[in-house]
């Protein structure tokens, strides 16, 4: 599972991006322009990326896999991807829309379980050479 966070992590985080600079260009709709069609793709893509995070969550296998939080991660994915779809429903997704979505509690917390996950991710990944460095050095 940690393993493939950073991969999601940094997904997300780049569809967040993109959210962010819709969201400061205050288009009354997404039609007819090009950042438009954009917007609904990266939407399209955050909700791939949800479905698999939930998918990953509930199916943590090994001991590692199985920390309460992934619960929690599984939740906040759940609602964040229910906002994701709302907003991609619409016949029309205008800066404000997605404004009011950048600002949901759900899609904060789940990018900041993200971050926290990508943090020990990569402080595991770290620790190793850091070992074995140390070991080398007697």
């Amino acid at each position: 599972m940690l393993a493939g966070i950073e991969t999601t992590c940094n997904a997300m985080e780049e569809c967040y991006e993109v959210l962010l600079a819709y969201a400061a260009q205050g288009l009354p709709t997404d039609e007819g322009s090009q950042s438009g069609a954009q917007i609904r793709g990266c939407l399209a893509r955050a909700a791939g990326l949800l479905a698999g995070l939930i998918e990953q969550c509930a199916a943590g296998s090994s001991l590692e896999d199985s920390h309460p939080f992934l619960d929690v991660v599984g939740r906040d994915a759940r609602s964040s991807l229910a906002a994701v779809e709302l907003v991609l429903e619409q016949p029309s997704i205008s800066s404000q829309l997605v404004d009011n979505l950048n600002a949901s509690i759900h899609l904060r917390a789940l990018l900041t379980d993200l971050f926290l996950l990508g943090e020990i991710a990569t402080a595991r990944q770290r620790r190793p050479l850091a070992v074995l460095g140390a070991g080398a050095a007697r």
